[in-house]
């Protein structure tokens, strides 16, 4: 029997525009458009106000001259020029911060996954000892640069007093410009806890069956370490590498309180940091502290601002080359 259509009416394709069954498909993906946007409004939210309108807003006022007491000022790159061409401690400044990206951060890593390797093989009381390795990484870094300074004073401090004992004079350590960046590398060095235990949880992952076939087919120490450990943790080192960097441009509350503790005076007592910033003799002047006391000590926030995108611009060209050259951890290379 055949369905007969009612006269001047004909039969809509569903798949033809305005049939019921696309107008609902449409209305059901209307729905879950806007149920995806409200689950993600409040990240959107956060990050709009926490971090693309700061973002905008110190852009801003890069191009001005800003007290935070009168209204800002436009005018326009004199902040720049001034930065790249008079500003008397900037080179300083920012060859000190590139030292301590160059060399602190290598170093970190390297220790760390020595750490890791050796603790991978403890056979009794790993537990206790990846414990002992972390708990540097806990402690607040005012705390452990006061200790720091305490343990490595010229006069008083423990490691000059066993350095005496042996009859070895001992150096001034944060006092002396020449050591005051590599004692804070020894800093760096003993809260290595954070990156330890992620490149020890990288060397867990590592297939046992890959060190067994390296072994049948001869490979040493060294070559099982280079051509099997190395490529299986290589996402990891460039994860470790990125976020050092990254905090190593930013290196700012160590430096100052070593700064300030090693010379004796109270940072409330002597004008606050800009008192006793970079000593000895500019050696720990960083970047983030320059920014710092431009800012909030000789009250130029349009200049700071200045600062803080060169800082964010460096930063992000760093990122980009380190992920650009990221081949360069990838297994292929290593064989």
């Amino acid at each position: 029997m055949t369905a007969t259509l009612a006269p001047g009416r004909a039969e809509t394709p569903p798949h033809a525009p305005g049939s019921p069954a696309r107008r609902r498909r449409g209305s059901a993906a209307r729905r879950r458009r806007w149920s995806i946007a409200l689950m993600l409004a409040p990240t959107l939210l956060g990050l709009a106000v926490f971090f693309v309108y700061p973002l905008v807003a110190n852009l801003y006022f890069s191009f001005t001259r800003y007290d935070l007491v009168s209204a800002p000022q436009w005018n326009g790159f004199s902040n720049y020029v001034y930065l790249f061409t008079k500003d008397p401690r900037i080179v300083t400044a920012a060859l000190n911060t590139l030292w301590f990206v160059v060399i602190l951060v290598p170093i970190r890593i390297v220790c760390s996954l020595a750490v890791a390797g050796l603790l991978l093989r403890a056979r009794s009381a790993g537990g206790i000892w990846r414990t002992i390795f972390y708990l540097p990484a806990l402690v607040p870094p005012v705390a452990s640069v006061v200790a720091f300074v305490f343990l490595f004073n010229p006069g008083t401090g423990p490691v000059n007093l066993v350095l005496k004992s042996l009859g070895i004079p001992g150096p001034l350590w944060f006092n002396d410009p020449a050591l005051a960046k590599p004692s804070l590398v020894l800093l760096g060095v003993w809260v290595m806890g954070d990156v330890m235990i992620i490149l020890l949880a990288a060397l867990l992952n590592v297939p046992r069956d890959q060190y067994e076939a390296a072994s049948l087919d001869g490979a040493n120490g060294v070559q099982k370490v280079r051509y099997v450990t190395i490529p299986s943790i290589a996402p990891v080192l460039l994860f470790a590498l990125v976020t050092g960097m990254i905090a190593a441009l930013q290196y700012f509350t160590e430096a100052a309180v070593a700064s300030g503790v090693a010379s004796g005076r109270s940072g409330a007592a002597s004008g606050g940091l800009a008192a006793d910033i970079g000593y000895p003799e500019d050696s720990l002047l960083t970047y983030t502290q320059w920014l710092y006391v431009r800012g909030f000590a000789n009250f130029q926030l349009g200049y700071a601002a200045a600062m803080a995108v060169v800082l964010f611009v460096v930063a992000s060209v760093f990122v980009a080359l380190l992920l650009r050259k990221s081949r360069a951890f990838s297994p292929e290379d290593f064989s």
